[in-house]
């Protein structure tokens, strides 16, 4: 799809927009709650005090190369596990170099889900190679042993399932200028003009992308840019296919403007499903994300939809059924320079 058109195109901002404040209703990373993040939150209580128990010297050293003047948790601070769910409040934090657990970016799973991930493992794999112990020590009856084998594999599967779904592989982001990136892994199910944008300006093109419980679920940032503000919506649960869905579920909006000229700027929405049902987002106003940098995720499957201004110089790369990757992918670009490279 493509707009060449100077009739309707959104004016471009002389300058960045001020920062909004905090929404009142994002006190963490994931405002929907939940209970293994929960889980989590409780065991930091025990955890706290066994690091103070016995390991006081490691306390001090943390609290010598904390930074920040006030705690944003609701909870102490010891190290940066205690922040973990509550990033995008303004607080104590560390610099990547004093962050001891930093190496978990690294693994090639959302760290956001690694409770789940470990929790759920834990209901599905243990209780298999449990089962399958027992039967092989024990040699039931046939019929025991076929239906427990088929136990055994059901549960396998599961873990499987849970273990793909929380994976958050590598990707390869384009360097080129002008170019907008996928924020999500997916199909693309809706490109839609919309006519006025609030934040946007004006004119606008919607692009919806569908995740299915297969996909990657992480969130990447579609552009470099500065956060100008983070909405959060409570709703429905629907299907993430239906077009109401957009309109009616639980959602995360991220208003985000470039940090340079023409300073256009771009709203993602995350949006829950039927089956996903927690949103999580580190962002708050004021922080700056890279082009295809991780920032959040949707926690089994869902809709993440890219609202971006309709400009004589944008081209939509992206067609309606387009499997897409998130940081990856090329949805649209800019082109004020024809002779310029755009891929």
């Amino acid at each position: 799809m493509t707009d060449n058109s100077t009739e309707r195109t959104v004016p471009h901002p002389a300058e960045l927009s001020p920062i909004e404040p905090m929404d009142p209703e994002v006190r963490w990373i994931q405002p929907g709650g939940g209970v293994v993040c929960r889980l989590e939150l409780a065991w930091g209580y025990w955890r706290r005090f066994w690091l103070k128990t016995f390991r006081p010297g490691y306390v001090r050293r943390m609290a010598a190369t904390r930074k920040g003047t006030a705690n944003g948790c609701p909870h102490e601070v010891i190290d940066p596990r205690d922040v973990k769910f509550f990033r995008n409040q303004d607080g104590y934090h560390w610099a990547p170099a004093d962050d001891p657990f930093r190496w978990r970016d690294r693994i090639p799973f959302a760290r956001w889900g690694l409770a789940e991930l470990m929790v759920f493992s834990a209901l599905t794999f243990g209780p298999a190679a449990a089962l399958a112990a027992w039967l092989l020590a024990s040699e039931p009856l046939l019929a025991v042993q076929v239906v427990g084998w088929l136990v055994v594999a059901t549960l396998a599967v599961f873990g499987l399932l849970i273990v793909w779904f929380f994976r958050d592989p590598p990707r390869k982001i384009p360097a080129a200028p002008g170019l907008v990136v996928s924020p999500a892994d997916g199909k693309v199910v809706a490109i839609d003009e919309i006519e006025h944008d609030e934040f946007i300006g004006g004119p606008a093109i919607r692009i919806g992308i569908f995740l299915s419980i297969f996909s990657v679920h992480v969130n990447r940032a579609p552009v470099a840019a500065r956060v100008v503000g983070v909405r959060y919506q409570r709703g429905k649960f629907l299907n993430a296919l239906r077009p109401e869905s957009a309109r009616e579920n639980e959602q995360m909006a991220i208003r985000m403007q470039e940090t340079a000229a023409p300073y256009r700027r771009y709203v993602v929405r995350q949006i829950t499903g039927a089956i996903a049902r927690r949103i999580v987002c580190t962002l708050k106003p004021g922080d700056e994300v890279g082009r295809g940098e991780p920032f959040g995720m949707i926690k089994l499957g869902s809709r993440t939809e890219l609202v971006l201004p309709r400009d004589a110089a944008l081209t939509v790369v992206a067609k309606l059924g387009d499997t897409v990757r998130a940081g990856s992918t090329i949805l649209a670009k800019f082109v004020t320079d024809p002779a310029a490279p755009t891929g």
